[in-house]
C-alpha cells in the first residue's frame, strides 16, 4: 500500500499543515491513544506533571527537533501541549512553517487537569513553578526595583519602562523573550528523573 496524502490518512485528515488544529481536553482524552504528545515546557515544568506518554522537546529546541517530530508525525498524529496554550500554539507555527502538521491542546495541563484527566510525574524530580509564573515574579521584581531605586535616582524608571514595553510586545506579538532567557537557566533546564533532550529525541525516533 503506497504513502496516502496527508488529507487521506484516517487519523490525520483533520490536521493541516497550513492552519494548525486545537484540540480541547476532552477531544485529546477521548482520542488519547492516537497521538505522540509532545510537551514544548522546559524540564522543569515538564517534572511538575505531564500528560502520560507526554515527550519533552522545550520551545526553543523544537527546530533542531524538527527532523525527529517529522518523522514521529509520519507514524502518528503530534499533539503538542504547554502551561496554558500559548507555547504550544508557538510551536504548531514553528512546525507548520517546516511543513509539519501538529495539533495544540487547548488550555494546556492547566485544562488538562482541571477536567480529572491524569498527570504523570517523575520519581523524584523536583517540580519549578510553571513559567509564566516565573515571568510574573522577575518582570514585577524588576519594575519594583526600577522605581523604588527611581525615587533616589530618577533615570532608574527607565528601568520599568523599558520591562513594561517589553510587556507590551510579548502580548502583541505572543512571544516572551524573558521567558526564553529564564528557560535556560540550570533549573529549568534538567530535572531529576526526566530525560535529556537527545534521550527524548531517541525514544521519539524509537
Amino acid at each position: 500500500m503506497g504513502i496516502l496524502p496527508w488529507d487521506e490518512r484516517p487519523i490525520e485528515r483533520h490536521y493541516s499543515v497550513s492552519t494548525p488544529t486545537t484540540l480541547t481536553a476532552a477531544e485529546a482524552a477521548a482520542r488519547e491513544g492516537d497521538f505522540t504528545v509532545v510537551d514544548v515546557r522546559s524540564p522543569g515544568e515538564f517534572a511538575g506533571g505531564h500528560l502520560p506518554g507526554a515527550h519533552n522537546i522545550p520551545l526553543d529546541r523544537v527546530k533542531e527537533a524538527a527532523d525527529t517530530l517529522r518523522a514521529a508525525a509520519e507514524r502518528a498524529p503530534l499533539l503538542i501541549v504547554c502551561a496554558s496554550g500559548a507555547r504550544s500554539a508557538n510551536a504548531c507555527a514553528q512546525l507548520a512553517s517546516l511543513g509539519i502538521a501538529a495539533a495544540g491542546l487547548e488550555g494546556g495541563t492547566g485544562a488538562w487537569a482541571a477536567a480529572g484527566n491524569p498527570l504523570e510525574r517523575p520519581a523524584g524530580a523536583r517540580p519549578v513553578w510553571p513559567m509564566d509564573r516565573q515571568v510574573r515574579l522577575v518582570a514585577g521584581s524588576l519594575v519594583l526595583i526600577g522605581f523604588l531605586a527611581g525615587l533616589a535616582w530618577p533615570p532608574a524608571h527607565w528601568l520599568s519602562g523599558a520591562i513594561g514595553a517589553g510587556l507590551v510586545f510579548s502580548g502583541v506579538t505572543n512571544t516572551c523573550g524573558m521567558a526564553a532567557v529564564l528557560g535556560r537557566l540550570p533549573y529549568n533546564r534538567g530535572a531529576a528523573g526526566c530525560p535529556t533532550f537527545d534521550e527524548t529525541r531517541r525514544r521519539l525516533a524509537a
